[in-house]
């Protein structure tokens, strides 16, 4: 961590604190995968010819390590990652990651970094896997060597460490994804071309980009790169609703827990389409009480306001509502190995001795 000119510690920006090691291994068409290796975090070698540099074959995944009130630190949810890395490089004509060596790949690099994770509930590792064509040859075809990279780095929230409520804005002019096309995978080329309207977004002071659907331009479906939700009436009686996946969302691992939270909860979880004008027309009737975005950086986001061109309304009170603290709280609990953590869902890696 760095030190402000107050001399108290800065908290690690996003992306920006990178951890001691990485690890890697080459996938040839000849030889298969190397043996994972574990390194110094440093530059890669790579041709200007690289496949992955001209005509985009890149899949990468974000998960996160957390550490728990006992000192032990446990990734959340590392087999689900693995296997939507697979279908990501399926979707881009890629070798797969194996999951058992995927998940070797995480308790490596885990084991040899955990030390530069604080006691800091507010902090976790994010672990980012990169799988690229790293070939030098341009033929219009896919490579025939491609490289996995696990790095990592110590963050807070994507947002803010606590439940700051967000602007939102509605992009009526850009949309991310089309049908048949790749926005339920984790494909790099999904993420440049929504810099323009994201850019667009903070000129009209909101911080994230609602996308609508791609043909009519009128359902909603995911804010920036995370997963929406919507909290219909309040208490145990509340709904908690979500767009369907339909090929153009991705299928969030953060996504998935969180319904099956709700469920233990009590709130009805449900997938169900809402249109852009029904969210306005619900959160001015007081049937929509709360809107939340989801994601492994972002993990509960509540939304505070929308804005869609001229109109602009509020969702709720504008603040983080009792449904979406409720949730982000079990999530937090869940990823941190607490009592309500569901079997499975976290896997424990000791030190590297």
């Amino acid at each position: 961590m760095t030190e402000t000119s107050g001399g108290s510690p800065e908290r690690p920006q996003f992306g920006e604190s990178f951890t001691a090691h990485m690890v890697t291994s080459v996938w040839t068409a000849h030889e298969g995968w190397s043996p994972l290796r574990l390194g110094p975090h440093a530059a890669l070698c790579l041709s200007p010819a690289a496949v992955g540099l001209h005509y985009g074959q890149a899949v990468f995944e974000g998960l996160k390590a957390h550490r728990g009130a006992d000192g032990t630190v446990g990734v959340f949810r590392p087999e689900d990652h693995a296997a939507r890395m697979a279908d990501s490089a399926r979707r881009l004509s890629m070798p797969p990651v194996p999951g058992d060596m995927f998940l070797r790949a995480v308790d490596l690099l885990v084991a040899a970094d955990q030390d530069a994770l604080p006691s800091d509930p507010g902090l976790s590792l994010y672990l980012r896997p990169l799988l690229f064509a790293s070939e030098a040859n341009l033929a219009l075809r896919p490579a025939r060597e491609y490289t996995f990279v696990l790095i990592a780095f110590v963050t807070g929230g994507f947002f803010a460490d606590g439940p700051e409520p967000v602007p939102v804005w509605v992009s009526s002019r850009y949309t991310r994804a089309t049908p048949g096309g790749t926005g339920g995978v984790k494909f790099a080329g999904n993420y440049a071309p929504t810099y323009l309207a994201q850019e667009e977004a903070l000129r009209a002071g909101c911080r994230q980009v609602v996308w609508l659907d791609s043909q009519e331009r009128r359902w909603v479906e995911e804010l920036g790169g995370m997963n929406l939700f919507f909290v219909r009436g309040s208490g145990s009686g509340a709904h908690v609703v979500t767009p369907p996946l339909g090929g153009t969302l991705l299928p969030g691992v953060t996504r998935d827990s969180l319904l099956r939270l709700a469920a233990r909860l009590g709130y009805e979880p449900r997938e169900e389409r809402i249109a852009v004008d029904q969210w306005r027309d619900e959160c001015a009737a007081g049937t929509i009480t709360e809107t939340f975005a989801s994601g492994t950086a972002a993990v509960v986001t509540p939304v505070g306001t929308v804005r869609y061109g001229e109109e602009e309304w509020k969702v709720g009170t504008g603040g983080a509502g009792p449904v979406t603290l409720a949730l982000r709280d079990a999530l937090i609990d869940a990823q941190t190995g607490g009592s309500r953590s569901p079997e499975g869902w976290v896997r424990t890696v000791a030190p590297r001795r």
